[in-house]
């Protein structure tokens, strides 16, 4: 089973086209889409209200605009409660910006032995359309700064949540790290950085295919605060390398362990058992 993630706020003038164009390429595979409606106060809720007769579709809905974070939290959460171990989830952006051309691809590299692959502008025959040349170069210093800070290996684009999972990766991830999962819910467009540092302390093993980000094929205003996210990356760079607690000295072990035992791995290091080490250590 394939399981798009679809994380939607005001989407009225591109979600069906969406829909439309991952039911095509999904046409002869079994999948499920599941939107999580982040409060939007356009029409999009009525649209895919209606989009529920022609698709497989699942809609979560927020009553309040929470942010991406908590919409990427609350849509993986539903999916791993839901899928088995071995079905493939893809996060694909609501604004049709993502081309549904590539989940096959995603999920093809996946097969051949990966735990998550990204979509990856930086890889040769990769790139961006309709992007000025001011946000190209945010862009690849941001991608420059994650390399540096967090080096995860087979990854060069960071920041595109356009990417394939493994079930079992997911539904290991949320046991281990709980609501903790994204913790900077609410700093822009963090939580996709986030969950890859999460999933590289786990030990996952990475891959990219490359992508063309059709920015031109963009309705609407862009959701993303350049500024906030930008303060995010560097809370995250913070809280991984903090000498005093942060997650690479929390979490130290972890990588060996889940490699040599998942099951394992996942009931020794939940977060709650990491706290109350914490606590008797502070204590003792």
């Amino acid at each position: 089973m394939i399981w798009i993630l679809i994380p939607a706020f005001n989407e009225e003038e591109s979600i069906l086209t969406l829909l439309g164009s991952i039911s095509t390429e999904l046409s002869t595979h079994k999948h499920k889409i599941v939107v999580v409606d982040d409060g939007s106060r356009d029409d999009t809720p009525s649209i895919l209200e209606g989009a529920r007769k022609n698709y497989p579709l699942t809609i979560v809905k927020h009553a309040i605009n929470r942010g991406l974070g908590e919409t990427e939290r609350d849509g993986l959460e539903y999916i791993a409660a839901h899928c088995a171990p071995q079905d493939i989830i893809v996060r694909v952006e609501g604004d049709n910006t993502h081309g549904a051309a590539y989940i096959l691809k995603l999920v093809d590299k996946l097969n051949e032995g990966y735990d998550v692959v990204n979509t990856s502008r930086f890889q040769p025959g990769g790139g961006q359309v309709g992007l000025d040349i001011y946000r190209r170069f945010i862009s690849r210093c941001a991608n420059i700064f994650m390399h540096i800070v967090f080096h995860i290996k087979g990854v060069r684009d960071y920041s595109c949540g356009f990417r394939a999972y493994r079930g079992a990766v997911l539904q290991d991830a949320i046991k281990i790290f709980g609501n903790n999962l994204i913790q900077l819910k609410g700093v822009g467009f963090t939580s996709t950085l986030e969950i890859i540092v999460k999933l590289k302390m786990m030990g996952c093993v990475f891959s990219e295919v490359p992508f063309i980000l059709r920015y031109d094929l963009k309705k609407g205003k862009s959701k993303m605060l350049g500024s906030v996210t930008t303060v995010g990356y560097l809370l995250l760079g913070l809280m991984y390398h903090w000498p005093f607690g942060g997650w690479k000295f929390a979490y130290r072990g972890l990588k060996k362990a889940y490699q040599q035992n998942p099951e394992q791995a996942t009931n020794n290091y939940r977060v709650e058992n990491m706290q109350r080490r914490f606590m008797t250590r502070i204590n003792s």
